[in-house]
């Protein structure tokens, strides 16, 4: 009996026992044997062992034969139950059963067991293998596999050693397939090498077997090379020999080798085959242009060798189909399946929503409808199928179907799955149904980096910037390794709330990790700095990469573009043609935005032609706002509507919102009415247009006006969004509303307030060379007014030292008031201030502003 039998309590083994291994469990091979065998097995049956019903000792011998199949031997029923085993436990019942029916069992038996150990796990089969007193190379060839499936490579080639040392056992060529396979999981190509060595000195490597194996030993650890000399120098070669040459090309992405393997393999007389088809097809699939007309010829060859109907090829064959492009030829052959399994269906479930920007409604519904067909048809939906329906309801932003695939998921038990887990939290997210992204993310048995990165991004999405900065500090206590796309979207949302502190420490911890060096993350950096304030930060990360994308210069460009920096901005823009760098629409929006915020007409209507007529881009509709905003801001209200009138995103109310706000700038009040009619029109329950049309008022002095715009908006419940400024300091990020006393340092702000506001009264009384007399007039006399913005200036000033300039964000627009006062307070103490609001940047120095007053 094995020392770790021991260990299992004998109330366990019985049981197993009286369960698996009843005592007319197999039927004897001739009537003559019957007793003998009946004496013997149930000899070996513990006193205390429960009885069956089906094996009670009144029944007669027809009853006691009718259920149990019929088995020659002992030992075939042995193997019988061997086989069926599924847990360690199982395994060691039928081992005691064999201890105390056998006090010497033959080594095929003992390695028969010794199998059922290895497919369970290698450590009890190891206990059993040294305790042996016989072993043959099959022993250890099946301990050498069983460690490589288990993902303990050392152990494996250990065993191996430990074959070709051991007295009276002769490595066979299983062996060194064993081993190879071993090196070949675990990807170690020097290890590799040495069992080569060991196997052309036993004379073994000119074998097929060995030979096959050593093939796909050197592809998968990726020298081709290697493993072409191995194939030409083969002795004998078979289907597997040109199949693990053929699919280590495409593994290592050499597809061009890999059509001349293939060609060379017709030359050769050799049959196609499913297996060396299906790794052409693969490399057809994520191949380039280069080979796109291979597709049709490989389908041909299919169907030459008669193998159309081959489910596995048809499956591989719609994948193929649909990552080319070619969605008609894919459902073509989808159609011609005589009948497809769920594989197939789930390849051309995958391939109709596979391409996000060019996939329509229709093909989306069509994907969902073949979901139904496979529950219609009876068949056994699989995760895959799962994750690429949800993928569908994603695209076609049906949340209520994916719902209901929801309940699918749950009634086949695969709320577990991770990938079906990421597909869910993106739907939920994507449709703002936040708490049910929060579930599927904790219903997830394995949280992977997927699915972190998933809930990461997702709260990003839908602005839980806080939310996202603590999801990943969770994920870092998890012990998980983030990867560059969550470090990207936690750099995002440090952007969002501007929180440089935060954003310098992930970078860091990026740098530390070696992401430092991906262009993406450089791109994120970039957007960070900017986003918080620092473009000198900015310029100094974009002049430290390596490469830079199209991404890159867009950054950098629009970073300036937010700052007011016009014409650096351009120059930015004429470098990256320059270096050969074709722009998108992301980058014209970005010299678009430039241009308005510096008041350059003409070069922005230029910019503007150059985008539809040299790079044939689109317009988009903030393309248009933008070059609205450019003819408003200098005035030419007239040229400004009639683009819109022109344009086809006339209806679009963003757009309106635009003129709007340039009338309220330029006092066309008359203008300003119908523009604003014209958004309550298309967007009824903004309140934008309410509050630019009351502020239009307030600032013309027409009281009763502006109050009837108020009474409407209170009217028709149309709600302002309430404004919120926040300042990042040592101490966390603090935010303010207007008059906020929540704070806990409420009374030294106010204060803080009270006492900048007194010396700007100073300011203004003795000296207003430096401000029009117009800019003091009316509600602008009105400072002592507690906006967001100016109560986080105040906590600034208190905690801040006096070299560092004050960085608040703002949700909204910043108003004429809080512009002014923030000019003066910057004069008055002499400190920089850098504000952001919802449209640009703000930076505040010695009593004037970078926009010029142009904003």
């Amino acid at each position: 009996m094995l020392s770790f039998l021991r260990d299992i309590e004998s109330r366990h083994v019985s049981h197993y026992i009286a369960r698996f291994v009843p005592t007319s469990s197999f039927r004897p091979a001739g009537p003559g044997r019957r007793g003998q065998y009946a004496t013997a097995t149930s000899s070996s049956i513990p006193s205390h062992a429960p009885s069956t019903p089906s094996t009670s000792t009144s029944s007669t011998p027809a009853q006691c034969h009718a259920t149990p199949p019929p088995f020659p031997s002992k030992d075939a029923y042995y193997l019988h139950l061997l086989r069926s085993c599924s847990t360690t436990r199982h395994a060691a019942a039928v081992h005691a059963h064999i201890a105390r029916a056998h006090p010497a069992p033959s080594l095929f038996l003992r390695n028969t067991l010794l199998a059922a150990y290895c497919r369970l796990g290698p450590i009890p089969a190891r206990r059993l293998l040294d305790e042996m007193p016989r072993v043959n190379a099959v022993s250890f060839n099946l301990l050498i596999d069983a460690y490589s499936r288990d993902g303990q490579p050392d152990a494996s080639l250990e065993t191996f050693e430990r074959t070709r040392r051991a007295a009276g056992v002769k490595a066979d060529r299983f062996t060194y397939a064993a081993a190879l396979s071993a090196c070949s999981r675990a990807g170690r190509l020097r290890e590799g090498k040495a069992v080569h060595a060991l196997a052309i000195l036993e004379g073994l490597a000119g074998g097929v077997f060995v030979s096959n194996s050593l093939v796909s030993m050197y592809a998968k650890c990726r020298d081709m090379g290697e493993a072409r000399r191995v194939f030409d120098a083969a002795e004998e070669r078979d289907d597997v020999s040109w199949n693990s040459l053929i699919s280590g090309y495409v593994r290592a992405g050499a597809h061009e080798d890999m059509l001349r393997v293939f060609a060379l393999m017709r030359d050769c007389g050799m049959g196609l085959n499913s297996f060396a088809l299906g790794s052409v097809i693969k490399c057809c699939a994520g191949s380039d242009d280069s080979v796109k007309d291979m597709a049709a010829a490989v389908h041909g060859c299919v169907v030459k060798a008669g193998l159309d109907a081959d489910v596995f090829l048809a499956s591989a064959m719609v994948d193929m189909y649909a990552k080319k492009g070619a969605l008609g030829e894919a459902v073509a052959l989808f159609k011609s399946v005589l009948d497809p399994n769920v594989v197939v269906f789930n390849a051309m479930i995958a391939g109709l929503c596979r391409d996000e920007a060019a996939v329509s409604k229709e093909v989306v519904r069509e994907a969902l409808g073949l979901y139904s067909e496979v529950q219609s048809r009876g068949m056994e939906p699989t995760e895959f199928t799962f994750s690429s329906v949800i993928r569908a309801c994603n695209l076609a932003g049906d949340v209520e179907f994916g719902k209901q695939i929801h309940a699918q998921v749950l009634k086949h038990r695969f709320q577990g799955d991770d990938f079906i887990g990421s597909a869910l939290i993106d739907l939920y997210f994507n449709s703002g149904c936040m708490e049910d992204g929060f579930r599927c993310f904790r219903s997830v048995l394995k949280q992977d980096i997927v699915t972190w990165t998933a809930m990461i991004s997702g709260c990003v999405q839908n602005e839980l910037f806080e939310r996202a900065l603590t999801l990943f500090h969770e994920l870092l206590g998890a012990g998980l390794k983030p990867d560059p796309f969550t470090i990207s979207s936690v750099m995002n949302a440090c952007a969002s709330l501007a929180v440089a502190r935060a954003g310098e420490q992930i970078q860091c911890f990026a740098t530390k990790s070696g992401f430092g060096r991906f262009t993406a993350m450089g791109n994120s950096c970039i957007h960070m700095y900017a986003r918080s304030g620092d473009v000198d930060a900015a310029i100094r990360r974009f002049q430290e990469m390596e490469s830079h994308d199209v991404v890159s210069w867009s950054v950098v460009i629009s970073s300036h573009a937010q700052h007011g920096c016009a014409r650096e901005a351009l120059r930015f823009f004429n470098e990256m043609v320059d270096a050969e760098v074709v722009p998108n629409e992301i980058t014209f929006l970005a010299v678009l935005t430039a241009c308005s915020h510096g008041g350059l007409v003409d070069e922005g209507l230029r910019y503007y032609e150059i985008m539809k007529n040299e790079y044939g881009l689109s317009p988009t509709t903030k393309h248009c706002t933008c070059v609205v905003d450019l003819l408003g801001r200098a005035g030419r209200l007239a040229d400004a509507e009639a683009f819109i009138i022109d344009s086809v995103f006339h209806d679009e109310p963003i757009i309106w919102r635009s003129l709007l706000a340039s009338c309220r700038i330029h006092r066309d009040m008359e203008r300003g009415q119908l523009v604003a009619d014209r958004i309550m029109e298309l967007q009824p329950a903004s309140s934008a247009s309410y509050v630019n049309l009351y502020n239009m008022y307030l600032d013309a002095g027409e009281l009763s006006l502006a109050s009837k715009i108020r009474d409407l908006m209170n009217e028709r419940g149309v709600k302002k969004e309430p404004g919120l400024s926040w300042i990042e300091l040592k101490s966390g990020v603090h935010s303010f509303v207007a008059g906020d006393k929540s704070h806990p340092e409420s009374n030294a702000v106010y204060m803080k307030l009270a006492d900048m506001l007194s010396k700007i009264d100073k300011l203004i009384a003795n000296d207003t060379s430096s401000i029009e007399s117009d800019e003091i007039t009316g509600n602008e006399q009105k400072l002592m007014n507690c906006h967001s913005e100016k109560l986080a200036v105040a906590l600034g000033m208190i905690h801040l030292p006096q070299s560092a300039p004050i960085r608040v964000m703002k949700n909204l627009r910043v108003c004429r008031d809080c512009h002014l006062t923030m000019k003066l307070i910057s004069k008055s103490e002499s400190r920089e201030i850098i504000l952001r609001d919802a449209i640009r940047f703000h930076h505040f120095r010695d009593g004037s502003c970078s926009c010029g007053d142009y904003w």
